[in-house]
């Protein structure tokens, strides 16, 4: 469903803009967030839902994420606007977990169960009978049927049925989950297991009624620009062609900066430093048998992944700051009391600027699918928009990092060209299930002199939960930016390009 503007989609973006609106507009917040529901439905028969209360209560419940706070209990009297006063304010707001399912649109989809499909054309070999080990599956008028009580969802019946009639059906999003944290409450609603969740959003947009939604801060940082402090934004590479085909980057940044931000810089300056730090200590540390394996740091959800599953690697990954963070801290040297606010693909990235372990400089972490409500909001096209300044603060080898390998090709490229006689192993991994597998064979002592990418979205940053178009779209825009990069590397000591 990515790239596709469904429904759920098109709901998403209008809570966005809509939560926007009250931050941009509202002189009576608590009456106007208590209208807004009825805005939104402002129709007399339902068009998603058995009736339109249900829909009503669920975009309840999206507005209130949408303003960074927490679902209500199903069980006890809750207002609409509880906890507003807390949320309603200039500076970064977080009540955990980030990823929630709203229950009232969870469709309860069946977690995983084989069934026969009218596709079935009774026929004389019965091979699916054959093949079942616990004898669950037996005719009646003239077409299979399977025993659920017996079955052991083992697949062999579809895997030999020669019509495919057999379905297997599958809860979306725990299909898309590669840790196992989506479980079941008592009424088979999915719920998330925050001691496994990783926070990558891929649960979030698999959901085809959008059960699952993440909290967004576009309220908090509004609320910043109109306190009228200064606020930088940092943009991912994966920036290019998320607001559309004609959208260039030069554009991009004016709309930006009509947006209220005062400068815009690229994150791939902090990716160009982290790409030369981690080929030295590649070289020095890696290639030497000093340490076994490195791990990247630059995803967070491959991080917190490695961190839970894999504690023993966890001196393993790389020191280097994030590409974010790094470049969060060139702002606030050249800008000491702006804001930062990280604009990008991925939803986890909201966790890693309100960690403590390390301080990440961040003041605010937005998506591009919300920065796209804020734009509708304010009624910005970047499309446009006049340019008069361009974003080219970084190197192809930073740009890079917005695809899956791009990491692993980066550091590598740096190691051939600046230390030419080292030998390179450089892998990577991208999906959550390919992360615990080369984290498995790295753990078994299989991966030894290897640097190892890990990507939690398939596809690599481009594929994140806030991203607005499809793929391979996203990837063709993110090479074509990246070989439109001045220098392909940054200098070995990765600060040649840090001077905005």
């Amino acid at each position: 469903m990515r790239g596709i503007d469904t429904q759920v989609r098109k709901m998403r973006r209008r809570i966005f803009k809509e939560v926007a609106n009250l931050a941009y507009n509202s002189e009576n917040l608590i009456d106007d967030m208590e209208a807004l529901p009825y805005q939104i439905i402002d129709y007399d028969e339902p068009e998603f839902r058995e009736n339109i209360y249900r829909e009503r209560a669920i975009v309840r419940e999206r507005i209130r994420l949408a303003l960074g706070l927490s679902l209500r209990p199903e069980n006890k009297p809750s207002h609409l606007t509880q906890g507003l006063e807390e949320s309603n304010i200039a500076e970064k707001y977080y009540e955990p977990p980030l990823m929630q399912v709203i229950p009232s649109a969870c469709n309860s989809c069946p977690v995983n169960v084989y069934q026969v499909t009218d596709r079935c054309m009774g026929c004389v070999a019965h091979p699916c009978r054959e093949v079942c080990p616990k004898g669950a599956i037996t005719m009646k008028n003239g077409r299979s049927v399977i025993d659920e009580e017996l079955c052991i969802k083992c697949g062999k019946c579809k895997a030999i049925c020669p019509y495919d009639a057999i379905s297997h059906q599958t809860r979306p999003c725990a299909l898309a989950c590669g840790v196992g944290a989506i479980e079941s409450d008592e009424k088979g609603r999915a719920v998330i297991n925050s001691d496994n969740c990783v926070s990558c959003g891929q649960c979030m947009v698999s959901c085809p009624f959008g059960a699952i939604a993440d909290k967004s801060q576009i309220f908090q940082l509004i609320r910043a620009f109109q306190s009228g402090r200064e606020i930088i934004a940092q943009v991912a590479p994966a920036f290019v062609g998320q607001f559309g085909k004609d959208v260039t980057p030069g554009k991009f940044k004016a709309a930006l900066k009509a947006i209220g931000f005062s400068d815009v810089y690229e994150t791939a300056i902090g990716a160009d430093e982290g790409a030369a730090y981690e080929a030295k200590h590649y070289v020095e540390e890696v290639a030497t048998g000093k340490t076994p394996f490195m791990l990247t740091s630059c995803c967070p959800s491959w991080a917190v992944l490695a961190k839970k599953f894999f504690p023993e690697t966890i001196d393993k990954i790389s020191n280097a700051l994030t590409p974010m963070v790094a470049t969060a801290r060139v702002i606030k040297k050249e800008h000491p009391e702006a804001a930062v606010v990280f604009i990008g693909p991925c939803a986890s990235k909201k966790l890693e600027a309100s960690r403590r372990t390390i301080r990440s400089d961040v003041d605010f972490v937005i998506t591009f699918e919300e920065l796209a409500g804020m734009f509708d909001a304010k009624g910005i096209d970047p499309a446009a928009m006049d340019v008069s300044d361009k974003i080219d603060d970084a190197t192809g080898a930073g740009r890079g990092y917005g695809v899956a390998g791009g990491v692993a090709s980066a550091i590598e490229d740096c190691i051939r060209e600046y230390y030419p006689d080292t030998d390179v192993n450089i892998e990577h991994a991208e999906s959550l299930a390919e992360c615990k597998k080369v984290l498995l064979l790295a753990k078994a002592g299989k991966k030894k002199g290897c640097l190892i990418e890990g990507m939690a979205c398939p596809g690599g940053c481009v594929a994140g939960a806030g991203t607005n178009i499809a793929i391979p779209e996203a990837q063709k825009c993110v090479e074509e930016f990246k070989n439109s990069a001045k220098d392909r590397l940054p200098g070995i000591d990765g600060n040649n390009k840090l001077n905005h």
